[in-house]
C-alpha cells in the first residue's frame, strides 16, 4: 500500500514538473525569438536597446516617474521588460519626432502601441486613475501590440508620424 502511494506520489510529480518544463520552455522560447536577428541583422530587443539608449537625454525626472506609475499594474516578475518595451517604444517616438524633451505626448503614443491588445482594458483604468485624456489617442489602439499578428512595435513609425499630423 505505501509503495503504490509512493508510486503515485513520484508519477504525480514527474507530471508537475515536466508540465513546469514546458511553461518555462514556451517563455524561454519567446525570448530566444525576439534575440533572433532580422533582416537588417539586429533583433527587436538590439533596437529597443538602441532606442533607448539614444533618447536617455530625452527623459527627465517627471517623465520616468510617469512611466514608472504606468508600468505598476504590471505584475512585478514582468514589470522591467515591460518598462523596457514601453521605454523603447516611446524612445523611437521620440527620436523621430525629433524633439529636445519626451512629453506626454510621445508617452501616450509609444504606451498605447507596446501595450498588448488584451490588457488595454487595464491601461485605461489606469490612464483614468491618473487623470490623463485617452481620447486623441484612440485611434492608436489599433495598431498596438498584437500577439496575433506578430509584428515587430517597432514598424508602426509610419502610422504615427500620420497622426501626429
Amino acid at each position: 500500500m505505501t509503495d503504490t502511494l509512493f508510486m503515485w506520489g513520484i508519477t504525480l510529480w514527474m507530471f508537475i514538473m515536466v508540465g513546469l518544463f514546458f511553461i518555462g520552455g514556451f517563455f524561454m522560447f519567446r525570448k530566444f525569438l525576439r534575440r533572433m536577428p532580422k533582416e537588417d541583422g539586429y533583433s527587436e530587443l538590439d533596437w529597443q536597446d538602441y532606442y533607448i539608449e539614444k533618447a536617455l537625454p530625452l527623459w527627465n525626472d517627471d517623465t520616468k516617474a510617469l512611466l514608472n506609475e504606468l508600468v505598476s499594474p504590471v505584475p512585478e516578475l514582468f514589470r522591467q521588460v515591460a518598462k523596457e518595451r514601453i521605454a523603447g517604444r516611446i524612445s523611437k517616438i521620440a527620436l523621430d519626432e525629433g524633439v529636445e524633451e519626451i512629453e506626454l505626448d510621445q508617452i501616450m503614443k509609444g504606451y498605447i502601441i507596446a501595450t498588448p491588445k488584451k490588457d488595454h482594458r487595464f491601461m485605461k483604468k489606469k490612464l483614468e486613475q491618473l487623470g490623463i485624456d485617452y481620447s486623441p489617442y484612440e485611434e492608436l489602439f489599433q495598431y498596438a501590440d498584437d500577439e496575433k499578428e506578430k509584428f515587430s512595435i517597432f514598424e508602426q513609425t509610419e502610422r504615427v508620424k500620420q497622426l501626429a499630423k
